[in-house]
């Protein structure tokens, strides 16, 4: 740090360290700045700097040393007040609040001095004229913090009861604390209401809405507001995050996460802040943080998970287990201090009820993804008794009905018959029942249960049912096509069953439903074939799969009665030439018969195997245009599918369903799709892959909806596992683009810049350049808001040089333009600026007269960007002229400026109606500049020409055009007409000084 020579150097660097971010570095340049100013021997320069040292020390993990410039400042004030000028005096009272707290929140320091502090607050803010107002908050806060509810409640009646003024706390902190205390009496309801102006915007500051966010969290679960707490914990969560002071509201993200079955995220944020475990400044927020890392990590071991390795405090590795133990040691041990000084046990209660709490949400998809342990979510395994022998025949006579009926439960079922079997002496099952368990374990094994289902074919041949030996032996033949084995040898297998159960149920051996069994085996295999069969598939191969699927309809139609397997065989037939029908191309035909086996399916009772094929016929109705169709068909799937549905399908299906809904414009029900898809797809496993391309979407959804912080969240999760070989590149730019939206409402410039410079660094490379041009000039705005100007004037020209080689004489125009306004901040000056301005007008020109006679709407865009170009160029002029101390010159340029707006209105007079709205706004800036220069006449002259403007065709009240003019939606007419009122006013009570 260089040596400060005078008061303003002093005054620049304490403004320049109070921009610097929270932390310790800053407070110890605070502390070298006091020293500086020692120094210089100028007492409001100590006194200033005694008050920056204060105010960082406040505003960071450090807050205990608040109390040694305050005594140090209080006792100037007492020896000589006249050192402090207006600012300083205030700015002494107002920290008299900070101390308040501050002593609360330090159990060294003994209650008595607490409440003598409050006194003494009190004492000075009455002689200083001030209200009670913030003494009442203090007190307040004392009663609370010690559990006195009688006193807390009279002193928040008296802090509402009294006069807001100079001392009050501002109305977003003061709104927190209200909304804080009616959540602590479990008045949620009222909470969020006191809230509300600072949820919504109305008042802000340094903390809030930070604090509030973090706060109504809990509340808000507690009401079953999911989507708003979670949009809360979203966008507080981005704000708490760089503030190293904001431990508690931090402890309040995790304690969200602990409640709402995101553990894992919770977990992210411990070892995002591992400071927060042992910093000591704020023993307050450091009882609230172990508080909530006790609930997290309690969560984790009550999940089985107690042994995972998580984050703690540095110099060791933590398992959840000993994370636990650790802060719950720590945080007990730190409220009996608070709790001994205090004299009550409220402290210590609420920390142990906060440890205690429950999930109150079993899962609340974030739409970030967390790198979850092992098992996260899932509840903890525990031994299931096996039923005893006397329950076997009732474990067999259900199992039997879940499998004569297709439900999922099934394979289950005969596994406990198994277990119960196998656990009981003296039992033995018949070759029946053992034969279908068997069969069931195969089942369970998937593509490795063929040796399985010969084993249970032998056990139906003992049990002389050679029907379902021969069905039995041709699943296996199936399987082993699934397990890869090559088709032919499966088709192979499977001919000798399929020969021997025709001939078998012509002599009357066996049944439909045995028989349906081995053609359905045979059909499956032929399909098979269809689905491996690589590139233009030979007619053979699906005359053989259709040939084979319509013998089983031939045998089973007609004989299903109240089967439902039989059911179940026709409806997957009908599937079957459903998909034959769509690799034929007959897509049409395709998606009828999917419909139609859905409905077989979900009218025999079995609506978990329509999923499916309502997902096949999804696919197809979009692609024949159908969008109603496929919504409807999507919506079946995911209510159809049920409990049985896989992650991963789930997800595919919730996002092929926001896609759809998405299509149609409703971007808020999407979004709640791309959400679930989101969620599915981490519990599937697939986060960094199908995850990933589901948090772009969503992202891309809050965008439209306007929640730039949510969406800036979801979209910097994307893109921790995008990959352009993996989604491709333009997944990259889009979602880098998206990002720049968000950081650039959401005032966060630089890293909006950097964004839009990182997608246009891959679009650099692609073969169409407009997103190239349109992603430089994004971050050429970006880089002037954040004060960046040279950098942003390189990215104009860059963008510039871009927009010309494309043509796109709007681009380029509007660069020149914006380089023309910084250029008045640079080096450049006014003639620079002028210079720019004047080359946009130029393009404009030029673009004109090349412009084809039959090419009206280009033309009229053009002259449209002419127009907007001379405002422009005058508003710039005026601008210019302000900064110039010479009266002559100022005159040059305003005459200049009214020069150029003139040429505006003119230009927009030609497009007639259309630009209305622009040329009133133009008439109006020359008739202010009018004035400027002294001529009241002329400047009435345009007053009234726009109330002219006006005059016809809208409402007097209300504004609203006749439908020939733009309307008023927005307010603009109303806004021209008071402005023009007012100009009109302005012009008739001027002298003229113009000397005509």
């Amino acid at each position: 740090m260089s040596e400060i020579r005078d008061f303003d150097a002093l005054r620049r660097a304490m403004a320049e360290n109070g921009e610097q971010p929270e932390g310790p570095a800053r407070n110890a340049r605070a502390e070298r700045l006091l020293a500086e100013a020692e120094r210089l021997n100028i007492p409001l320069a100590v006194i200033e700097a005694l008050g920056h040292q204060l105010k960082v020390y406040n505003y960071s993990s450090e807050k205990d040393k608040m109390f040694v410039p305050f005594a140090r400042l209080l006792r100037l004030w007492d020896e000589r007040p006249g050192d402090f000028d207006d600012y300083e005096t205030h700015s002494l009272h107002w920290v008299f609040k900070w101390m308040s707290a501050g002593m609360l929140d330090q159990p060294h320091v003994p209650l008595a001095s607490v409440e003598k502090w409050l006194g003494e607050m009190e004492h000075r803010y009455r002689l200083a004229g001030h209200s009670e107002r913030a003494v009442r908050s203090a007190e307040f806060s004392v009663a609370a913090h010690v559990g006195d509810v009688p006193r807390a409640e009279r002193a928040y009646a008296a802090w509402l009861a009294a006069d807001r003024d100079a001392m009050a706390d501002c109305h977003a902190c003061e709104l927190h604390g209200q909304g804080w205390w009616l959540a602590e009496r479990g008045r949620d309801e009222e909470a969020l209401r006191v809230w509300a102006p600072v949820l919504e915007g109305e008042y802000a500051c340094a903390h809030e809405p930070h604090t509030v966010l973090a706060s109504s969290l809990v509340p808000l679960l507690r009401l079953g507001r999911l989507e708003e707490a979670r949009a809360h914990h979203l966008r507080g969560f981005r704000l708490v995050r760089p503030m190293e002071s904001m431990r508690g509201a931090y402890a309040d993200h995790v304690e969200f996460c602990a409640l709402t079955g995101n553990e894992a995220r919770g977990l992210e944020l411990l070892a995002e802040r591992p400071a927060y475990f042992t910093d000591d400044g704020h023993p307050r927020s450091k009882l609230e943080f172990l508080s909530v890392v006790v609930l997290l990590t309690e969560r984790l071991s009550a999940l089985g998970l107690g042994g995972e390795r998580v984050p703690g405090p540095a110099g060791r590795e933590w398992t959840a287990g000993e994370l636990a133990a650790h802060a719950r040691g720590e945080a007990l041990a730190l409220a009996a201090r608070f709790d001994e000084r205090n004299g009550t046990e409220y402290v210590g209660e609420r920390a142990r009820a906060r440890m205690a709490q429950r999930p109150l949400v079993e899962r609340l998809p974030l739409g970030v993804r967390a790198v979850r342990p092992a098992a996260v979510g899932a509840p903890v395994p525990t031994a299931a008794a096996e039923p005893a022998g006397s329950e076997l025949p009732e474990l067999l006579a259900e199992a039997r009905r879940l499998s004569d009926t297709l439900r999922p439960q099934a394979v289950e079922a005969w596994a406990a018959v198994a277990r119960a079997a196998e656990g009981t002496e003296g039992v033995a099952l018949d070759a029946r029942d053992r034969a279908e368990i068997a069969e069931h374990e195969a089942i369970a094994l998937g593509p490795q249960g063929a040796e399985t289902f010969e084993r249970a074919a032998e056990l139906y041949a003992e049990a002389e049912d050679p029907g379902e030996s021969l069905a039995a032996r041709a699943r296996g033949a199936y399987v082993r096509a699934l397990a890869g084995e090559d088709v032919g040898k499966a088709l192979a297998a499977v001919a000798g069953p399929y020969d021997d159960v025709l001939a078998l149920y012509a002599e009357g051996g066996t049944q439909v439903r045995q028989a349906a069994g081995v053609l359905m085996a045979r059909a499956r295999i032929l399909m098979r074939r269809v689905h491996e069969a690589d590139g233009p598939m030979a007619e053979t191969v699906l005359g053989e799969a259709e040939a084979a699927v319509r013998e089983l309809l031939a045998l089973v139609e007609g004989r299903t009665g109240d089967d439902v397997r039989l059911t179940a065989r026709l409806a997957e037939g009908h599937a079957m030439l459903g998909e034959l029908a769509t690799h034929s191309g007959d897509v049409e035909t395709g998606a009828q018969l999917f419909a139609r086996a859905a409905a077989e399916f979900t009218g025999a009772g079995l609506p978990w195997f329509a999923c499916e094929y309502e997902a096949r016929l999804a696919g197809l109705a979009h692609h024949l245009g159908d969008m109603a169709e496929a919504e409807r068909a999507l919506r079946a799937a995911l209510e159809h599918g049920g409990p049985v549905l896989e992650p991963v399908g789930r997800a595919q299906l919730h996002l092929q369903l926001a896609e759809v809904v998405g299509e149609r414009g409703e971007a808020a029900e999407a979004a709640e799709h791309a959400l679930e898809a989101a969620h599915w797809a981490d519990e599937a496993g697939e986060g960094p892959t199908f995850g990933a391309w589901a948090r772009h979407q969503l992202g891309g959804y809050l965008v439209r909806l306007g929640r730039w912080a949510e969406a800036a969240e979801v979209l910097e999760s994307a893109l921790a596992d995008l990959r352009e070989e993996t989604h491709g590149d333009g997944a990259v730019v889009q979602t880098q683009w998206w990002l720049g939206d968000c950081l650039s409402e959401l005032g966060e410039h630089r890293d909006a810049a950097e964004r839009r410079l990182q997608a246009a660094e891959i679009a650099r490379h692609w073969p169409e350049q407009h997103d190239h041009a349109t992603l430089a000039h994004l971050a050429a705005e970006s880089l002037g808001q954040a004060g960046l100007h040279e950098e942003a004037d390189r990215a104009y020209v860059r963008a510039g040089e871009l927009w010309r080689a494309l043509g796109n004489v709007h681009g380029l125009v509007r660069s020149l333009r914006a380089r023309a306004w910084l250029a008045l901040r640079t080096e450049d000056g006014t003639e620079g600026a002028r210079a720019l301005m004047a080359g946009a007008v130029e393009e404009c020109v030029d673009a004109l007269a090349v412009v084809e006679d039959d090419e009206e709407e280009a033309r009229l865009r053009l002259v449209d960007e002419l127009g907007h170009t001379h405002r422009q160029f005058g508003d710039l002029l005026a601008r210019s002229a302000a900064e110039d101390a010479d009266d002559d010159s100022i005159r040059g340029a305003l005459e200049e400026a009214l020069s150029q707006m003139a040429e505006a209105v003119a230009v927009f007079v030609a497009l007639d109606g259309d630009a209305l709205h622009a040329r009133t706004a133009a008439e109006l800036a020359a008739g202010w500049l009018e004035t400027d220069l002294g001529r009241p006449a002329e400047a009435a002259a345009r007053a009234r020409a726009v109330l002219r403007a006006y005059a016809e065709g809208y409402d007097d009240e209300t504004g609203n055009g006749d439908g020939e003019g733009p309307g008023d939606d927005d307010g603009t007419v109303a806004a021209r007409r008071a402005e023009a009122e007012q100009l009109l006013q302005v012009a008739l009570e001027q002298p003229d000084e113009s000397g005509a």
